[in-house]
């Protein structure tokens, strides 16, 4: 090999060696100081509160085909396997920080990982920008989804479903 060609290869292994540096970088940033999308949360949340027409408080979701509406979150699989949490219409939040509604100590598990609400009859399944995404069925949630009674929501090792 020429001496020119040698000189290109070694230009190539530290291009793309100090690629790798820069993205290991990028990755041990963002678990150390979050995501954009927490970011964003955090922005949002901090927002001043729009003012309201009237404040009224959230509507117990209208029952389905005579009554046939869940009423209950049960954890069926996971360290809290076992737990329940009755469904009054307010949102359930799901993490790993002490103010969700249901603590799940899960390594998998994000902080604020996602949330559980009542709109139009339904309770809907809303992952909240977590690590390792939040799972109904076998398809990943990207966007607020309906959560079908007795279909498991899956958070990490931790799962769930909705039961009359």
């Amino acid at each position: 090999m020429s001496e020119f060609t040698l000189t290109l290869i070694k230009l190539a292994f530290l291009a793309v060696l100090w690629l790798f540096v820069i993205a290991a970088v990028g990755v041990i940033r963002a678990d150390l100081f979050g995501s954009k999308a927490a970011a964003r949360a955090a922005d949002r949340a901090a927002a001043p509160p729009r003012p309201a027409k009237a404040s009224r408080q959230p509507k117990p979701p209208r029952p389905q085909h005579g009554g046939n509406a869940p009423t209950k979150l049960v954890v069926v699989q996971g360290e809290r396997a076992g737990t329940v949490i009755d469904l009054t219409g307010m949102p359930v939040t799901i993490g790993r920080a002490g103010d969700a509604t249901l603590v799940v100590t899960d390594d998998y598990a994000s902080s604020r990982h996602a949330r559980i609400y009542a709109q139009d009859g339904q309770w809907i399944v809303e992952d909240l920008g977590s690590t390792n995404g939040t799972y109904l069925g076998r398809t990943k949630v990207t966007r607020p989804m309906p959560i079908p009674p007795g279909v498991p929501v899956r958070i990490g090792k931790t799962v769930i479903e909705l039961r009359k």
